[in-house]
């Protein structure tokens, strides 16, 4: 068989045009979510929170090396990001590629002309790489997703290269390779196995015996286990105490790391296993109900639930192909004829493929089953975060979107896409009776600018410094070697990211409340803080409104660790009393005390004397330990004081319909005007990422409390002003910006 060559040249050309779409798009630095926490772990060599996504921090660490000569390109406050959201952005690109190649070969067995596979093949890459959650993922680290569609996406290549090979020496190599890029990729993410089963059948249609060759099973037994070896890189960098190193997947010998990885987590090591079963997250079965308050309940979910999760695909679905067409996040809007007609130009490239070989038509349509109806009924979502606002509790809805977990699916669609719309610009072109009937009706290939153009907007994260400045602007708010208690991932993972990537303000201790609950996370904590490893605050980086203390001598707590280990949650049978020096808290018999509030309780005790707590907020944790009289706002973080607030000097304290909460006006005010920036979060066109619009939230809320507090000790009337308006600013971006208005469900 003649073997060409330009195919390649033109995979490698959509692959370059769909990433300067990335790169056009690409956000400067960190976001929200796990954005911050995996470019700060492939920064440093750390470990993310479970499964530990090894091969991605290998990868992304390599990668930010070999692209730090180009530096002098990155005009930014860290080329870090930059380089690791062009990651992201080749990965997906790359995919873009394959995918381009993929349809290009089928098109070719239509048998429709020169033209017919290469206007297939650049329509397949541009719609794929341009369905609204593959470019917001793309322009941006936030997972570690698309690496796995381009495992995906390469072996659907290697499949029809083994397909028209089959019969000559060597072919099985292609079947061997697919078999270690999914098993490689699963130390990335387990994503990269969903081919598995439409490949599987794709071999037993095409040619069953091979499965059975003695070859195929000893070079895919050893790519099985050459795969899998990359998951020792947990045990081994666990054990070097790297700044972020969740799970703690240590291991005792090599036997027992080894059995874990080789068991899948079934056995073996226990704390690598945990963290290769993703233990910590308790995530219920498959068939359970995962709304039901215990993840341990037998109760199955019900045909309601699992109609809405097929709802809830279909509202991804819908966002992926005219996303600025409309505000809304729910379907039913004026997206829906665009969204039908790309249903159908999908369903027209399975009857391309079906046309051009059987056998790929099945590769085709299990692949695509398996990424949507079988990923749909294995995540077993709760209720969708914005399609099941207003029927259901919050407790019973995801805490965001999860439409990425789905990226696969969208961009496999996009390429089913494209080479229908060439099939219809085909079929129209043969109906026209002109000899350039082709040219005549070419127009109609213009649909697959449609994502480009519609989803632009939204997907663009070149000007969004929200959540680097949102860091920025908590960690300045705390005074020097505070402990910073958070609640979750987005007042966290930038903070991560800024004090390692950045280097800024590394004398904070971050503490997230709910990790207190594992038993690794404050050993870990106290190892860090120990004096000798302590990370000194430096002049340079602070706010002058705080005197320099010393650095603290000992760490966050000395309990012992079988002492913390002791330390369980309950509820509390009686009335209980805990000491915290010149107040004492009290506690009803039946309230509930979880083993982080406990824990969080003993750490502040024994730092408060050399250690200036914080809380991210004025709810949670303060709220939880009946702290909420003893808090004080200053700038977007909260101070805990032992004294009677009233007291502090420059505190007021706003009326009730702003919170009634106290608040430090004469620092909160140098931090508001002096210190604070605010790029992203005011003056913003369009805040796509809805469950996170309590961040812009935040900010108005304290501007209103400035300008209430101004107000009140006799301030000029134009710095009130100023602050009223600059929380109107806010409030648009909180409402979803001027162009993409909504309220937050």
């Amino acid at each position: 068989m003649k073997r060409e060559i330009t195919p390649y040249l033109g995979a490698l050309g959509a692959s370059l045009a769909v990433f300067l779409v990335y790169v056009l798009t690409l956000a400067p630095t960190a976001a929200f979510w796990d954005a911050s926490e995996y470019i700060a772990t492939a920064h440093i060599l750390g470990i993310p929170h479970p499964p530990g996504n090894p091969l991605f921090v290998a990868l992304g660490r390599a990668w930010i090396i070999l692209l730090s000569p180009l530096d002098f390109l990155f005009n930014f406050e860290s080329s870090v990001a930059v380089r690791a959201n062009l990651f992201a952005a080749a990965t997906s690109a790359a995919s873009a590629g394959f995918f381009f190649l993929f349809v290009h070969r089928i098109a070719r067995g239509l048998d429709r002309g020169a033209a017919f596979p290469w206007i297939a093949a650049g329509a397949a890459a541009l719609l794929g790489g341009t369905a609204f959650t593959v470019w917001y993922q793309s322009n941006v680290n936030e997972k570690v997703y698309t690496l796995a569609v381009l495992v995906i996406a390469a072996v659907s290549w290697l499949a029809v290269l083994w397909r028209d090979r089959k019969d000559e020496p060597g072919s099985v190599w292609y079947l061997v390779l697919a078999v270690y890029l999914m098993v490689l990729g699963s130390t990335n993410h387990l994503m990269a196995l969903l081919p598995a089963p439409a490949l599987g059948l794709y071999v037993l249609l095409v040619k069953p015996g091979v499965l059975l060759r003695q070859d195929f099973l000893v070079r895919g037994a050893l790519a099985v286990v050459v795969g899998l070896s990359f998951n020792f890189f947990l045990p081994i960098r666990a054990d070097q105490n790297p700044v972020i190193n969740e799970g703690h997947p240590t291991c005792e010998s090599l036997v027992g790391a080894a059995t874990a990885i080789y068991t899948l987590g079934n056995a073996g090591c226990p704390a690598l296993a945990a963290n290769l079963t993703r233990e910590q997250y308790g995530k219920p079965g498959i068939f359970t109900d995962p709304t039901s308050p215990d993840p341990r309940s037998p109760d199955a979910r019900g045909a309601g639930l699992i109609a809405h999760q097929f709802l809830n695909y279909f509202q991804y679905f819908d966002w992926q192909w005219a996303r600025g067409l409309d505000t809304t996040d729910l379907p039913a809007s004026r997206r829906l004829p665009v969204t039908l007609l790309f249903i159908g130009l999908g369903v027209l490239g399975l009857g391309a493929i079906r046309r051009s070989d059987r056998n790929t038509f099945w590769y085709a349509l299990g692949l695509a089953g398996t990424l949507s109806v079988g990923l749909v009924f294995y995540l077993n979502f709760r209720y969708g975060w914005s399609l099941g606002a207003g029927e259901v509790s919050l407790q019973m809805r995801e805490v965001r979107e999860r439409d990425y977990f789905f990226i696969a699916s969208f961009m496999f669609w996009g390429a089913l896409a494209g080479l229908g719309l060439a099939f219809l610009w085909d079929e129209l072109s043969r109906r026209v009776r002109s000899a350039n009937a082709r040219a005549m009706t070419a127009p109609v290939l213009g649909i697959a600018l449609i994502p480009l153009v519609f989803n632009w907007s939204w997907a663009d994260r070149s000007y969004d410094y929200a959540a680097r400045d949102w860091a920025y602007n908590l960690l300045q708010s705390t005074a020097p070697y505070s402990v910073l208690f958070t609640n979750g991932d987005n007042d966290t993972f930038p903070l991560w990211y800024l004090q390692e990537v950045e280097g800024i303000r590394q004398d904070v201790t971050v503490i997230v409340v709910q990790y207190l609950a594992t038993d690794w996370y404050p050993k870990q904590l106290q190892y860090h803080t120990a004096p000798e490893r302590q990370r000194p605050f430096l002049e340079e980086q602070g706010t002058n409104l705080h005197p320099t203390p010393s650095p603290p001598t000992r760490p966050i707590t000395e309990l012992a660790h079988s002492d913390m280990d002791q330390i369980l949650g309950g509820t509390l049978t009686q009335e209980s009393a805990f000491d915290l020096g010149d107040i004492t808290l009290r506690f009803e018999a039946g309230t509930f005390l979880g083993r982080g509030e406990r824990l969080a309780l003993a750490i502040i005790r024994d730092s408060m004397d050399e250690r200036p707590i914080y809380f991210a907020s004025t709810g949670g944790l303060p709220q939880s330990l009946n702290l909420m009289g003893q808090v004080v706002r200053e700038g977007i973080a909260a101070r805990l004081v032992l004294d009677d607030p009233d007291q502090e000097p420059g505190t007021v304290r706003v009326p009730q319909e702003l919170g009634g909460e106290w608040l430090d006006f004469e620092r909160s005010s140098v931090l508001a005007r002096e210190v604070f920036t605010y790029r992203g979060l005011r003056d913003r066109d369009i805040w796509a990422d809805r469950p996170t619009l309590n961040i812009p939230w935040h900010f108005y809320f304290l501007h209103l409390q400035m300008a209430d507090a101004a107000a009140r000790t006799g301030v000029a009337e134009d710095v009130v002003d100023e602050y009223l308006l600059a929380s109107d600013a806010f409030l648009e971006t909180a409402r979803g910006g001027r162009l993409g208005g909504g309220e937050n469900p």
